[in-house]
């Protein structure tokens, strides 16, 4: 175990000798209070600045002697290289009779996008990204087909890079077309029902080697006809005058309206805006929504019936209706009223609501009439995750994911006229989740909030205080952090260590109100219960301080950065993985406007 040589290291660490860091003596003021900030050099791009790169190659060629040295290395190079070898699918789509999926062959660097006659085909592979480049740099991401499945349009990112460029693709041929749009990012491709073009998002080109440092701001919403050049592409949506507003646009099924959400940040609440697909290019959007209140989410229609999944008057959101003769909030009408599970996700299909609701992060899945009157609960496998049950609302069959986080995920299809559920891929992996247990528990916060927490691990574990622990967590963006397997995690577990995943405040696990209380002049919660989770285990006789290792990633790298700073003492390993970290820098770089 890497834990089990803790002593040594620490040890070790005391006489270890860090590649220098050269200090300059810069110093801001923010609100009277002089802040040093002696590594300002650093924000340079790696790209553009030597001496960035050279600090970058040493301080990595330093971590990596340290980590190969570690004595358990190998040992779990080779488990975790058995155990990801082995094939992983994901939930299929269906257009036109069509099924797409995406394959994984155990250990491709990316998952390869397959085409089928029918979900039980194995298909034929529509785009290999592992192909583009020998290092694999190059990444698909969006992909988008038409209502027809005759065309694909598909974007390809570079070395990590959220910047990507839209190609479209004929999918019986294989063959791509001439298109080609540049300067997209979180494309948000919409085809129109002929298939002959499609709405997106781009944004200006940057200036020439800033594309990587500059603010991303002032986007548009563009109509491209295929066969065109992107400069002949037509503006469908901009707001200079608010340069930091997102949008995200969609078409309803039947192809009477398009629906346009703006947000005038990151967080979810919304104006709505609606025109017909009859309309020219540059017609006006007609409002239905015009404020930022609430959360606004359209989920489909019954023609001039729009339906919104909404946290309006509801905290853990409900199902609402606004008929376009009379919009506006003043209007709504009630169809699915809230309750105390989070109402997760909503699909309208075959004329019924698929509702996923989440009671203590895990999920249920109950199907519901247009009128709001209930029908059904989907059976699930057992009690974790399920995520999928896309479709059009014509369709009478749809897919889904099932997980915990001791079991592998698996492929399940729904059948709405009989209410089936039908296993079809299930995943052929070197581990028994018989041998693990799981437990939901409940710790209270600094404030006392009661937070929950998920603690998994072999079963017969000694509550003794010598068990290796990991402590994951998130805790913001309204972002619901809930049970899944993973490879890592996996091995881990196997060699005796213990997985907690605390569900901090921040995320969207309770709602609104849950997400409200973890996010600006209230974040400081977050970091309270992070820390809470860890003293939980600590008293629960999981781990002790030497044994507990904390994990995050992005807002949780934030997460992992801030608790490591206030309680050192708490933990013996901190691993934060892409943090922002700089929060009074940030908003100058990239999406930190946002």
């Amino acid at each position: 175990m890497i834990f089990s040589h803790m002593h040594t290291l620490s040890a070790k660490e005391s006489t270890l000798k860090y590649p220098a860091t050269r200090r300059v003596d810069q110093v801001d003021t923010f609100h009277g209070v002089e802040v040093p900030d002696p590594y300002r050099w650093l924000e340079e791009d790696v790209r553009n600045s030597e001496e960035v790169a050279q600090w970058v190659e040493k301080q990595s060629a330093f971590a990596r002697k340290y980590l190969d040295d570690l004595p358990s290395l190998e040992m779990f190079r080779e488990r975790l290289t058995k155990l990801w070898n082995f094939e992983r699918f994901s939930v299929p789509s269906q257009k036109n009779g069509k099924y797409f999926f995406y394959k994984n062959d155990g250990l491709q660097n990316q998952s390869v996008l397959y085409v089928a006659d029918s979900y039980t085909d194995a298909g034929r592979v529509l785009i290999d990204p592992n192909a583009w480049t020998e290092d694999g740099t190059e990444a698909l991401g969006l992909t988008k087909v038409s209502d027809d499945a005759r065309y694909l349009a598909y974007c390809r990112k570079k070395s990590g890079s959220d910047w990507s460029t839209i190609y479209v693709k004929d999918i019986a041929s294989g063959k791509d077309l001439s298109d080609k749009l540049s300067w997209t990012r979180w494309a948000n491709i919409v085809w129109n029902a002929e298939g002959t073009g499609f709405y997106y998002t781009r944004y200006a080109e940057p200036e020439k080697g800033q594309q990587f440092q500059s603010s991303v701001t002032d986007p548009m919403c563009v109509f491209h006809r295929l066969g065109t050049e992107q400069s002949e592409d037509q503006l469908v949506y901009q707001r200079p005058d608010h340069p930091t507003w997102s949008f995200w646009l969609e078409r309803t099924d039947d192809d009477r309206h398009l629906i346009l959400s703006v947000a005038e940040s990151t967080d979810p609440q919304n104006q709505v805006w609606y025109r017909s697909t009859d309309a020219a290019v540059d017609a006006k959007w007609m409002p239905l929504i015009e404020d930022f209140e609430n959360e606004f989410a359209c989920v489909g229609n019954d023609g001039d019936r729009l339906f919104f999944l909404t946290d309006l008057d509801a905290p853990t959101k409900r199902i609402v209706v606004m008929n376009l003769a009379q919009p506006g909030r003043d209007h709504l009408q009630e169809v699915i009223p809230t309750g105390e599970a989070t109402l997760d996700s909503v699909s309208l299909l075959d004329g019924k609501f698929i509702v996923t609701t989440m009671q203590d992060v895990v999920s249920r899945v109950r199907v519901y009439h247009l009128n709001g009157l209930p029908l059904s609960e989907v059976a699930l496998p057992g009690i974790g995750s399920a995520n999928g049950f896309g479709g059009k609302q014509t369709d009478t069959e749809t897919f889904f994911s099932f997980t915990s986080y001791a079991t592998p995920t698996s492929i399940y299809r729904y059948d709405l006229t009989t209410g089936a559920v039908e296993q079809i891929r299930a995943p052929q992996v070197d581990f028994d989740p018989q041998q693990y247990e799981v437990r939901q528990a409940f710790f209270k916060s600094k404030d006392g909030t009661r937070v929950p927490i998920i603690v998994t691990h072999r079963k017969g574990l000694k509550l003794d205080g010598t068990n290796p622990t990991l402590l994951y967590g998130y805790g913001g963006f309204n972002i619901s952090i809930t049970p899944g397997f993973s490879i890592e995690r996996a091995v881990w577990m196997e060699q005796g260590g213990v997985l907690a995943v605390a569900n901090m405040r921040g995320g969207g696990e309770y709602g609104e109100a849950w997400h409200q209380a973890g996010k600006t002049v209230s974040k400081q919660n977050v970091f309270d219960d992070f820390i809470a989770a860890a003293e939980w285990l600590i008293d629960e006789g999981y781990c002790t301080s030497e044994k507990l290792a904390i994990q995050g990633g992005s807002n949780g790298g934030l997460l992992v950065g801030a608790v490591m700073t206030q309680r050192p003492e708490l933990f013996g390993a901190c691993l934060p993985a892409v943090g922002v970290m700089d929060m009074l820098r940030y908003q100058h770089f990239t999406a930190g406007h946002f």
